[in-house]
């Protein structure tokens, strides 16, 4: 049977205008991204990446968590499997919001179109994605990425230049934005939850712990960082499991 509309088309809404619809309401998600990204670009310039390195770290990791891991390892000379583990490991949240995305798209969608979806999951962009009504159309979200993964790999690219550039104070100073933006990762879901806060807390005395107890202390910093990412995330999920009633309320 033919078919008088694409697959993909949603009422009178074109695929066309749909990307054009993810890239208007991107708009303010590609502002944002450049502006923290800057701060992982030095970062980026003080593991001692070059522009174009950090450039590439942010194109294929769009993630200030999974990159500041990564940098953080690069930074104390981890292994390549370190860093692999940890990135991986933070991460791994993309998995379910790739899975709950892919209950989004139309069944007869291509495993291609899948596959670009899910290269770019952010908190943001799947926000987006997942708030519209009905099926979704992949190109609303390419719209979305159009604009924020450039926007993320740029920003990135130029603060690494400004590490190149700056004076080496200043470059310290700028430094600062970076811990302001991993403060502003963990502080409001601790506001919100005592569970999440005690864990946070335990995650600092934790790390500290194991930087000056012997036979710990002896293990490198990334291995350390794994090992302790995933006891710690291991025994909150068993002690303190999430409801899933509680999930689909909120």
């Amino acid at each position: 049977m033919k078919k008088t509309q694409s697959q993909y088309s949603f009422g009178l809404a074109s695929n066309r205008k749909m990307f054009r619809k993810g890239m208007t309401e991107g708009i303010p998600i590609a502002m944002g991204y450049l502006a923290v990204s800057f701060s992982l670009g030095i970062m980026a310039k003080r593991a001692g990446l070059s522009p174009f390195a950090a450039f590439l770290a942010s194109f294929f990791n769009n993630a200030s968590a999974g990159e500041y891991a990564a940098f953080s390892l690069i930074m104390v000379e981890a292994s390549y499997v370190e860093v692999a583990i940890m990135t991986f490991i933070a991460n791994a949240r993309y998995l379910l919001m790739s899975i709950a995305l892919s209950q989004k798209i139309k069944p007869e969608a291509s495993i291609g179109h899948r596959f670009l979806v899910a290269f770019d999951i952010t908190d943001e962009i799947f926000a987006l994605s997942v708030s519209q009504p009905g099926y979704l159309n992949p190109n609303y979200t390419y719209g979305i990425i159009t604009l924020a993964l450039p926007a993320w790999a740029f920003g990135t690219m130029l603060g690494c230049l400004a590490g190149s550039i700056l004076p080496a104070r200043i470059v310290s100073a700028l430094s600062v934005a970076l811990y302001g933006m991993f403060l502003a990762i963990i502080i409001p879901p601790a506001k919100k939850d005592k569970v999440v806060l005690g864990l946070i807390v335990i995650s600092f005395a934790s790390s500290y712990l194991a930087r000056i107890l012997p036979g710990i202390a002896s293990i490198s910093s990334g291995t350390r960082t794994i090992l302790l990412t995933l006891v710690i995330s291991a025994v909150a999920a068993i002690v303190f499991p999430h409801k899933e009633e509680a999930e689909h309320a909120s």
